[in-house]
């Protein structure tokens, strides 16, 4: 007779807490609400027409990129 399904999970979350993970719940944004796409559009644009405007910080990033020096 197989194992119940619940008596299954429990001994899979003790091999996991044994082996020194925890749980842990995330809440991530959901992908298929009405709106998601444009606010990632909307999102995306003042990203890029920031990244236009601070050519300083463009500079430091290009600089640090260059700067490889010592890796490996």
């Amino acid at each position: 007779m197989p194992t119940p399904v619940s008596q299954r999970v429990q001994k899979r979350r003790d091999a996991l807490r044994a082996a020194g993970l925890r749980p842990v719940q995330i809440w991530v944004p959901d992908t298929r609400r009405p709106g998601f796409a444009e606010e990632c559009r909307r999102q995306s644009a003042l990203v890029a027409a920031s990244d236009l405007r601070d050519l300083e910080f463009d500079m430091f990033l290009e600089e640090a990129a260059a700067s490889t020096e010592g890796w490996e």
